[in-house]
């Protein structure tokens, strides 16, 4: 761990704390387990049409967020999400940042259901004043032992080793602490806690620069993956007969339109969507399967983005051609907002043209953005 020194508190929109972007107001609706029930997502498309753009935008932590707001709009907006159930305590509105394992419980992986302890963890975290306090990109993780999110740097992930056990996971390490399902998320707020009462000015457990002071019985650590189990795409079979169909929102800019047949979604880390308990499969417009997509995010850009140098969504959609390999982001500026967690190729707009990166290293400079799309396609087939 190494300790970073922060000047202010992070500035993570929310709901109720609405950041000021180019193309007007964005807010920001924290999702515990990526989970939306058929009213809440009715609630969402509404408010985006009527307050907003029209449109929902997925994050890289199973959010939502909604653009072009109106200077005030943010108080029909939380009245709205209030209603709906999606924003039980204002304190905590921009601390629950909760990740689950995406097809826990339905398609028969993983070691248990961790849908119960996402919901034990939510409760919990607002149930506490003082967790309140947790900066904004602090992040949880739930991992039902498929290796889906625990690979994503929350700070502190539950991670089942058994179906009676979790290993407690602080900064991508397994602590050596372990609970049963029901003490779970206990074990987990005592975590948050702790980074509470050590922490200065940093926003996340990796910066702390120390392990944190908690006691309990060591188990041997285990290894913890470094690389996300992502979720597969197209037809999924749950245990109960039924299917899923998961698809990838193209650049995370979702029209809700499409989900008119969907009953419930499960927003996933990867900017896409996952359609539980059909039957007969119907049409979902909008959503996308094909490798093309795969792996293949952006960050807003222009016009949104005031500080971006680029349309670099515009840009992105170019490299679809750029199929296979490790998962590339397109930013348009060096803040590289919205990146994956994981091992990426980053294609980053510079005053000079764009740069190809890789683990920090420029692997190619262009002005053509032929160029580039073929550069970064060849650094994914040959890493």
């Amino acid at each position: 761990m190494s300790s970073t020194s922060r000047s202010g508190p992070d500035r993570c929109p929310g709901a109720l704390r609405v950041h000021a972007a180019a193309d007007g107001g964005l807010a920001r609706v924290r999702l515990p387990g990526g989970a939306l029930t058929r009213p809440q997502l009715d609630a969402l498309a509404d408010a985006s049409r009527e307050l907003g753009d029209g449109f929902l935008e997925l994050t890289s932590r199973a959010n939502l967020q909604i653009r072009g707001l109106a200077g005030g709009a943010e108080h029909e907006l939380s009245e709205r999400l209030q209603g709906a159930g999606l924003l039980p305590s204002a304190a905590h509105e921009r601390v629950r940042n909760i990740l689950g394992s995406v097809l826990t419980g339905r398609d028969g992986n993983g070691l248990l259901d961790v849908r119960p302890v996402v919901a034990a963890l939510d409760a919990g975290l607002c149930a506490d004043p003082s967790l309140a306090r947790l900066p904004g990109r602090f992040l949880f993780a739930v991992d039902d032992g498929r290796g889906d999110v625990i690979a994503l740097r929350a700070d502190v992930g539950l991670h089942a080793v058994a179906p009676d056990a979790f290993a407690l996971v602080l900064a991508g390490k397994d602590s050596g602490l372990r609970a049963l399902p029901g003490d779970a998320a206990a074990l987990a707020l005592d975590a948050a806690r702790a980074f509470l009462r050590v922490r200065t000015s940093e926003w996340r457990l990796a910066e702390l620069g120390r392990d944190l002071p908690l006691p309990g019985a060591r188990s041997e650590p285990v290894p913890i993956p470094a690389v996300p189990r992502r979720t597969p795409l197209g037809e999924i079979p749950q245990r109960d007969g039924r299917t899923a169909f998961s698809g990838l929102v193209p650049l995370g800019r979702l029209d809700p339109a499409g989900l008119s047949a969907a009953g419930e979604i499960i927003v996933t880390p990867w900017r896409g969507l996952v359609i539980p308990g059909i039957g007969d499969m119907p049409h979902f417009p909008g959503l996308v399967t094909g490798p093309d997509w795969a792996g293949l995010t952006s960050c807003a850009g222009r016009p949104g983005c005031a500080k971006s140098l680029t349309d670099v969504r515009a840009d992105a959609a170019l490299a679809r051609r750029a199929g296979g390999g490790l998962p590339v982001h397109w930013s348009g500026c060096d803040r590289q907002c919205g990146r994956p967690a994981d091992r990426h190729v980053a294609v980053v707009a510079t005053a000079g043209g764009y740069e190809v990166r890789l683990g920090g290293e420029v692997r190619a400079r262009s002005h053509d953005l032929t160029a580039t799309v073929a550069a970064a396609a060849t650094t994914r087939r040959s890493e």
